[in-house]
């Protein structure tokens, strides 16, 4: 059985509502699945999964939520070749050029750290709506199909 562990940040709480639908998803389709918030995980319990997700927030323009920064920092620094990740995140498309570049941010560690990229990341404007549920399930579907491989 896969394993998946999902990680949040959230000040509003709507990416924990979009980590929520993640790990909903990801349990429908027969995936263990753990979730926790970010300032609670330690990226070494990150690596017990096989699916690894992140769901943050942007704050004002482009800030990285600053309960993440050291999870962010240690995930860069660690070996995840093998492991299969997507990002996802909610913000606010009036910040402009700075909607959502904590996912961007995230998904570049990623990268860095060796992972394979399981879907498309995910941006989403203010709190989940029932398209951004229908693109967070392909997303969970994509991250599954890849990980079977």
């Amino acid at each position: 059985m896969l394993t998946a562990h999902v990680v949040y940040a959230t000040m509003t709480g709507n990416n924990e509502e979009v980590a929520n639908i993640v790990c909903d998803s990801l349990t429908n389709l027969n995936v263990k699945v753990t979730e926790s918030e970010i300032s609670q995980t330690d990226v070494a319990d990150f690596m017990k999964a096989d699916i690894l997700v992140v769901c943050a927030y942007t704050y004002d323009e482009g800030a990285m939520p600053e309960e993440g920064l050291d999870f962010y920092d240690d995930l860069q620094s660690t070996d995840l070749t093998g492991k299969v990740y997507g990002v996802a995140g909610s913000g606010d498309k009036f910040y402009g050029e700075y909607f959502n570049t904590t996912v961007d941010h995230f998904d570049d560690a990623f990268k860095k750290a060796g992972a394979t990229s399981g879907a498309e990341k995910v941006k989403i404007d203010l709190e989940p709506y029932e398209e951004d549920i229908e693109r967070l399930n392909k997303f969970a579907e994509g991250l599954v199909k890849t990980a079977s491989k």
